[in-house]
């Protein structure tokens, strides 16, 4: 167990995998947590919308159409569901010195909400003034029409959630992108492992950057 004595850790390390739907987020996610782990770090996936009150009534409402779930009140269960998902976990890990994997950030809402009508920057600025900067954003990038096939092959004929255009104004308001700290867009029609190859040797190099990170010792 860490002495009073000893020195606080080093900051961890935020990494948020974003993207349109079907472009791999969480396969990407779930990959890269397991190949930090058996180095021995200190590791916690996440994902949006998390199990929480918000995330739920998010969940809820989705299938209900726009008409009941407006722009605005996404936008808003969305900020307060990550407000809740930063203060007990994702601050939590960071200060520990652990590592952070993200499936989905506030960098989701600007593409989405923005998409619905939404200004993409007031979304930003909403969200960052409570949550962390991404120290590394991987944006996954793939055609609208693949993306569409992969979801209904998953989920079947999907909602109006999913339609063509509105995944396409994401998609842009995605490859549009700048100000982040580290960010990468990658292209998801790759096979998984060349994806995964990206991912694993920018993560390694920023942490190779920064002092070790927390290893998931029994006593933490």
């Amino acid at each position: 167990m860490r002495s009073p004595a000893d020195p606080a850790p080093a900051r961890g390390l935020l990494v948020a995998i974003e993207g349109i739907d079907g472009a791999g987020k969480s396969t990407q996610a779930e990959l890269l947590a397991r190949w930090l782990q058996s180095s021995g770090l200190m590791v916690r996936v996440l994902h949006e919308p998390t199990r929480g009150p918000h995330g739920m009534e998010l969940r809820r409402l989705m299938p209900l159409g726009p008409e009941v779930l407006t722009a605005a009140k996404e936008f808003e269960l969305f900020r307060e569901d990550r407000r809740r998902n930063v203060a007990e976990s994702i601050e939590p890990t960071l200060a520990a010195g652990g590592i952070v994997v993200l499936d989905r950030y506030y960098i989701s809402s600007m593409a989405y909400q923005g998409a619905r009508g939404l200004d993409p920057a007031e979304i930003r600025l909403a969200n960052e003034a409570f949550a962390p900067v991404p120290d590394y954003l991987a944006v996954f990038d793939l055609p609208v029409a693949e993306a569409l096939a992969r979801v209904r092959g998953r989920d079947g004929a999907g909602d109006h959630f999913e339609r063509e255009e509105r995944l396409a104004r994401a998609r842009a308001i995605f490859l549009g992108l700048d100000g982040f700290p580290f960010m990468r867009v990658v292209d998801a029609m790759r096979p998984v492992e060349e994806v995964g190859a990206v991912l694993r040797a920018d993560v390694a190099a920023l942490l190779a950057q920064r002092q070790s990170p927390v290893s998931a010792t029994p006593d933490q």
